[in-house]
């Protein structure tokens, strides 16, 4: 995600371009980063793997459930019902790999962890794209401009103001600009 990581083994191998902004958060919350090889499921597949419970396990059933009611799920009755799926479905299966309940390990964990860090205000932007000079390669003095990517539902709102104007000048144009 160029969320996090800007470019893979920017500086030589193994030492990757991250995004300044999240690594800064990183650092003020005490974590360390440490980037997965991509299409290796042996690094965060198991991490991955909640997804796909939480899709088959809440995620479809619940929408089905509300579609037969005549509802639609959103994100407010979404939270109000997962917190009762993690209580009595998710938190209290028994774990294949550990053969404990996840609620139960979690409160021999709470007495290790760390305590939760101050609320983060973020770094300045412009701070945020300075780069010191060793970590910016002397074969690359380019600077890139960032464009956002948009859906194309997002160009919907242009859509009327321009056939009104490609009718306007055909008008004025006595009809040669569809020639």
């Amino acid at each position: 995600m160029k969320t996090v990581i800007i470019k893979r083994n920017a500086y030589g191998r193994g030492k990757h371009k991250f995004n300044e902004q999240f690594r800064d958060f990183a650092k003020h919350c005490g974590m360390e980063l440490k980037v997965c090889k991509p299409y290796r499921p042996q690094t965060k597949g198991k991490v991955e793997r909640f997804n796909h419970y939480l899709r088959y396990s809440f995620h479809n059933t619940f929408k089905v459930r509300l579609s037969m009611m005549g509802y639609k799920m959103n994100k407010e009755n979404a939270n109000a019902e997962v917190m009762d799926w993690l209580d009595y479905t998710a938190n209290a299966k028994i774990h294949q790999t550990l053969l404990q309940k996840p609620f139960d390990l979690l409160a021999q964990e709470q007495l290790q962890l760390l305590p939760v860090p101050k609320p983060y205000n973020g770094i300045h932007p412009l701070k945020a794209t300075s780069k010191s000079i060793t970590q910016e390669p002397i074969d690359k003095p380019k600077q890139r401009v960032h464009i956002p990517q948009r859906d194309l539902q997002s160009y919907d709102e242009f859509i009327p103001a321009a056939i009104a104007y490609l009718l306007t000048y055909s008008l004025i144009t006595g009809g040669a600009s569809w020639q």
